[in-house]
């Protein structure tokens, strides 16, 4: 069998979906509407991602928010743009240009408050907020990730419970497999990002933390699991927050909290409720960021994250490594930390092969390379390709690297087309056909 390959999950949303967020948030358009325009931009992302040749395909969650808090009926992108603003530092007059113009009358929308759900107040710090369970939550000087570029995304955090979802990832699923000939994977966010709702050093009245995490552990459980059962081949979870954890910076008080076994044994929790052969086909993605093409902790040495990481009891690992400054050195470092015997499932390890934040397109013959010096350090039988992150984990995204986010997503599926192509190159010399 040759050498295994997915995607993340996201793509770049059309202009006209943006655009279509936009008039939603400001009533110029209504739901219906703006569900017929998410189905077409769905349709449209599987049926070209088919046409790359792709083994399983997603539909670039064009109903989601973002990868972090899913879409929510009647709210469907309105609690992004309240998590976006502008570069706190200088920036570029091309790119400010091109940050107004899309987020500007978006983040007045939500000053204003409009589409909040009962129980959410916009005056929060910084990663991505939304209307994810049935909780009362505030927004407050929590939990927050600052990117290279100056820009932020915040998280909500919880004044009562019980938590439940809102939205599970499979509900978009179900929607979108329709339109799809070859198999589906579903991406879905992970437990140890959800756990920075719950204040780090105080305690909800009525709602302890221990109570808070049994109920996240039961409602993650039950998002995997609806995944599996709507047919999904496939369920990543995504673990941004797991390299950030290590980065220690002072304006994000939880990054200095050495949360990151804490996170793993979390995870864990979740994962040890689906057998080896269900973990076989459950996944980790890791990455330092992937927001307006750029990052939030890239400058964390992969040394801090990967002893920790393979102590998850997944069945494979989606790791961000085309755009890695000496990936030779990760490669050693996955081929001595990666385990045969995960609790029962060997792992693999997806070596990203095309960097997103950028419009360069890697050739085959790049990728080729870099998977033949891979498995210089990585077993052959261990040994997979992916993308570096999604190609836009948040709805609103005007990839400014790119120009557009036509552009992008035209370049989004030229970069999938080569990464196959450069996938069965390194299986023919590799001997793995």
């Amino acid at each position: 069998m040759r050498i295994p390959t997915e995607n993340v999950g996201s793509l770049p949303r059309p202009t006209y979906l943006q655009a279509a967020l936009n008039d939603y948030d400001d009533s110029k358009i209504s739901q219906e509407e703006l569900i017929k325009l998410q189905d077409k931009a769905a349709q449209d992302s599987i049926t070209r991602m088919e046409a790359t040749g792709s083994p399983m395909v997603t539909d670039g969650e064009q109903r989601a928010s973002s990868y972090v808090i899913y879409h929510s009926k009647g709210m469907s992108s309105e609690a992004d743009i309240k998590s976006a603003s502008l570069p706190t530092r200088s920036q570029s007059t091309p790119f400010r240009k091109i940050c107004e113009g899309v987020f500007a009358d978006r983040l007045q929308s939500t000053l204003r408050g409009t589409g909040l759900a009962t129980g959410l107040a916009p005056d929060g710090q910084y990663f991505v907020s939304d209307s994810l369970s049935h909780i009362n939550v505030l927004y407050l000087i929590f939990s927050k990730a600052i990117f290279d570029d100056g820009h932020k995304r915040q998280l909500p955090r919880i004044v009562s419970g019980p938590f439940k979802y809102k939205t599970y990832a499979y509900e978009n699923f179900k929607k979108s497999q329709p339109y799809a000939k070859c198999p589906m994977k579903q991406a879905v966010i992970a437990p140890s990002m959800l756990s920075l709702l719950y204040p780090l050093h105080a305690s909800i009245e009525g709602y302890s933390k221990n109570k808070f995490l049994s109920d996240l552990v039961d409602e993650c459980e039950k998002d995997i699991r609806g995944c599996f059962e709507a047919g999904a081949v496939r369920v990543s979870i995504d673990f941004t927050e797991g390299r950030l954890a290590s980065k220690k910076d002072p304006r994000n008080p939880w990054t200095g909290e050495n949360l990151l076994q804490t996170f793993i044994n979390l995870n864990n929790r979740v994962l040890d409720r689906f057998t080896a052969e269900e973990r076989k086909n459950i996944g980790i993605h890791t990455c330092p960021g992937g927001d307006c093409d750029s990052v939030h902790s890239s400058e964390v040495d992969y040394s801090e994250l990967l002893p920790f990481m393979f102590q998850m009891n997944a069945g494979y690992f989606l790791i961000q490594l085309a755009s890695e400054k000496d990936k030779e050195k990760v490669y050693k470092e996955i081929g001595n930390t990666i385990r045969r015997d995960a609790n029962g499932v060997k792992q693999v390890a997806f070596i990203g092969v095309v960097d997103p934040l950028t419009p360069n397109v890697e050739s085959p013959e790049e990728i080729c390379e870099a998977l033949v010096t891979a498995s210089k350090y990585i077993s052959k039988d261990q040994l997979g390709a992916t993308d570096d992150c999604g190609f836009s984990p948040f709805s609103i995204d005007v990839k400014p690297k790119h120009g557009s986010p036509d552009f992008a997503r035209d370049i989004a599926f030229k970069k999938i087309s080569n990464r196959l192509k450069g996938v069965q190159m390194a299986s023919e010399k590799l001997g793995v056909e």
